[in-house]
């Protein structure tokens, strides 16, 4: 059986954006192929420390399984759910993948220039986040990875990885199918951004120091509300759905659109030519305080014995198949 595979940071909060643009469609995406794949989500805990940590990590771990629970994910038997961390051959394999990769793809990668922006220093994780993901990827033999577009250039460099340890050892890897491809297989017609509700130049992030550029799934519905009627707009007048020219009333189309289950081309079709921003920001408002209210509802509903009965089951399964990927790279590169 194919693989599916996809994982989400651990370390803090998570806001909308990572719920309408990974939670949702990869639950369905589970959901809808769980019967032909073997679909593998992961807490990436060990990227999680690339940044401080609040000393609340696995509470943040647990709450955030929830959230793909929450979010419609259906576990079965081709599902599987562990921690990066409680799997060692991913730390091994990412140093066999470093001796494969190069500093001058790694410095070319964007979100590591982001990271290092304005800093005197740099930790070597930040550097090397890639080629650990890399490994995630290569230990499962993963054709698809869906992910958001801001991490589509990590998702080349694992083909790139994948492609040139072959080509040296011999078919070892499964090498991903492309970005794409990737996008084709998730049902979008592009990488799902949602943007800053202040600073709709720039994708919404829960590091940000702004309260109202983000909401979080912890927002109150009606804390929801209020940040959406805050959101920046601009002086053009009309509402047009045109990323360059007006970010933040297409951010806000693309909320609505996410947040109903509605395509997106209809709602831009009926709030076309609208050219009071006020009515449509009311719309997302109550569109986002409902699916918020309803996530919330089933997130009290859920166990933390559930979820560790889940990781119990995963990271068996996940240590048979990475020790058994791990062990044939190690018999290539001549350690075993």
């Amino acid at each position: 059986m194919k693989t599916i595979l996809t994982g989400l940071r651990a370390n803090s909060d998570l806001h909308i954006g990572h719920y309408l643009g990974v939670l949702t469609h990869m639950a369905n995406l589970a959901n809808q192929h769980s019967k032909d794949y073997q679909v593998n989500f992961f807490i990436p805990d060990l990227h999680s420390i690339i940044s401080e940590v609040d000393g609340k990590m696995q509470e943040n771990i647990i709450r955030n399984v929830k959230y793909y629970l929450a979010a419609g994910l259906k576990p079965n038997d081709n599902v599987h759910i562990y921690r990066q961390s409680h799997v060692p051959a991913h730390s091994e394999l990412c140093w066999i993948l470093n001796c494969t990769a190069t500093m001058g793809e790694l410095n070319r990668m964007t979100q590591y220039k982001e990271k290092g922006e304005g800093r005197t220093t740099v930790n070597v994780g930040i550097f090397d986040y890639p080629v650990l993901m890399a490994a995630d990827i290569l230990l499962y033999s993963a054709e698809y990875v869906p992910v958001g577009e801001d991490q589509f250039q990590h998702l080349e460099l694992a083909r790139n990885l994948a492609q040139r340890f072959n080509n040296k050892y011999g078919e070892v890897f499964t090498v991903p199918v492309t970005t794409k491809e990737q996008v084709e297989f998730m049902g979008l017609d592009n990488g799902v951004r949602i943007r800053d509700l202040l600073n709709p130049e720039k994708k919404m992030s829960k590091s940000t120091p702004a309260e109202n550029s983000k909401i979080m799934l912890t927002d109150t519905p009606e804390r929801a509300k209020k940040k959406i009627m805050s959101a920046t707009t601009d002086s053009v007048g009309m509402v047009k759905y045109d990323m360059w020219a007006q970010p933040g009333i297409s951010n806000l189309l693309v909320i609505e659109a996410l947040s109903t289950g509605t395509p997106l081309d209809k709602v831009v079709e009926k709030w076309a030519g609208e050219t009071r921003y006020g009515e449509l920001k009311k719309q997302v408002a109550e569109s986002v305080a409902t699916m918020l209210a309803d996530f919330q509802a089933k997130l009290k509903e859920i166990s933390d014995d559930e979820v560790l009965w889940l990781f119990e089951a995963g990271e068996q399964y996940a240590n048979k198949v990475a020790n058994e990927k791990l062990l044939e790279v190690q018999k290539a590169v001549g350690l075993r």
